[in-house]
C-alpha cells in the first residue's frame, strides 16, 4: 500500500506562514496609479511641479525680475519661450519662480486647514455631547459665510501679503475637514478595538493618537491632496484680485492680474501662467481621486 506525503503546509508541526500583504492600502495605492493613466499622469505632473519649485533658481535662464532691455512684450521664440510682458521680464523665469511661490502658500495654507480641521474633528467626534455640540454649531455658522467672500473680507482687512493669504485661506477652509474627520471618529469610537484599549485602562488621550488618528490617515491623506490644489487655485484668485502676493512677487495669479489688459495683443502673458495653473489644480486633483479610490474597500480587487 503506498503512502502519499502531505504537502509541507499540512504537515504536522509545521508552521503556517502568513499571508502576503496583498490588502496592505499602500499596494492598493501603487496599483491603482499604476492601472489608471490620469493618476499616473497627474502623480508624475505633480512630481515635476514640485522638482521645479525646488530647482526654480537653477532652471530659469534669466532672473525673474531682470529686465531685458528693449524686449517689451515679445512673442514667444528661441530667445524667450513665453515671451516677455511689459516691464520685459522673461515670462519662462517667472513662470518657473511662481511654481515655488504657489505651491508653498498651498501648502502652509493647507497645513492650518488640516491641523484645525483634524484636532476639531477628532475632539468633537470622540467626545461627544456638548462638546461635539458646540464644535459643530461653530463649524455650521461659519460655513453658512460664502467662503469666497469670506476670504475677500478677512484679507482686505489687514496688508496684503503672501503670510496673509496662507493663514487666511487656512483660517477659512478647515470646516470640511473637521466635519469628514468627526464622522470617521463616531465610527471608529465603536469599534472593538478601541473598546478593548479603553477597558485595559488606556488613557483617552491614548486612544485618540494610537488607535484611532492612524485609522484616519487614508481621509486626512486624500483631504490633504485635495485641499493642496483648492489653496493654490484661491491663492491665485486673491493675487488676481489684488489682496495676495503682490508685485513684483512672481506668482501666477499676480501675473494674470499683470496682462489681462492686454490679453488681445500679448496673449502670453495670461496663456502660459493660466496654464500653469490649471495643469497643476487638475494634476493635484486626479492625485487626490487616485487616493481615494485606492483607499476605497469597494474599489479593491484581488
Amino acid at each position: 500500500m503506498t503512502t502519499q506525503s502531505l504537502p509541507l503546509s499540512a504537515a504536522p508541526g509545521a508552521r503556517e506562514q502568513p499571508a502576503a500583504t496583498s490588502d496592505s492600502p499602500w499596494r492598493h495605492v501603487v496599483v491603482t496609479f499604476r492601472d489608471n493613466p490620469l493618476y499616473l499622469a497627474g502623480a508624475l505632473f505633480v512630481i515635476a511641479i514640485i522638482l521645479i519649485a525646488i530647482l526654480a533658481p537653477i532652471l530659469v535662464p534669466y532672473g525673474p525680475e531682470a529686465f531685458n532691455r528693449r524686449q517689451p512684450l515679445k512673442p514667444p521664440s528661441t530667445t524667450f519661450w513665453f515671451g516677455t510682458d511689459r516691464q520685459t521680464r522673461d515670462i519662462f523665469s517667472r513662470v518657473l519662480v511662481g511654481a515655488r511661490v504657489t505651491l508653498s502658500v498651498g501648502i502652509v495654507a493647507t497645513a492650518i486647514i488640516m491641523v484645525i480641521g483634524v484636532v476639531l474633528g477628532a475632539i468633537s467626534g470622540y467626545f461627544g455631547g456638548w462638546i461635539d455640540n458646540a464644535i459643530m454649531r461653530f463649524t455650521d455658522l461659519v460655513l453658512a459665510i460664502p467662503q469666497f467672500f469670506l476670504l475677500i473680507a478677512i484679507a482686505a482687512l489687514f496688508s496684503p501679503s503672501l503670510t496673509t493669504t496662507m493663514i487666511v485661506i487656512g483660517l477659512t477652509s478647515w470646516m470640511s475637514t473637521a466635519r469628514l474627520v468627526r464622522g470617521e471618529f463616531l465610527r471608529l469610537r465603536a469599534q472593538d478595538f478601541v473598546l478593548a484599549a479603553g477597558a485595559l485602562g488606556a488613557t483617552k488621550g491614548r486612544i485618540i493618537a494610537r488607535h484611532i488618528l492612524p485609522n484616519t490617515i487614508p481621509i486626512i491623506l486624500v483631504q490633504t491632496t485635495l485641499w493642496l490644489s483648492s489653496a493654490m487655485l484661491l491663492e491665485s484668485s486673491l493675487s488676481f484680485l489684488g489682496l495676495g502676493a503682490q508685485p513684483p512677487t512672481p506668482s501666477w495669479g499676480c501675473m494674470l492680474a499683470n496682462g489681462r489688459t492686454e490679453m488681445q495683443t500679448a496673449w502670453w502673458q495670461t496663456v502660459f501662467p493660466g496654464l500653469a495653473i490649471f495643469l497643476t489644480v487638475i494634476a493635484f486633483n486626479m492625485v487626490g481621486e487616485g487616493l481615494r479610490a485606492a483607499f476605497d474597500p469597494r474599489s479593491r480587487r484581488r
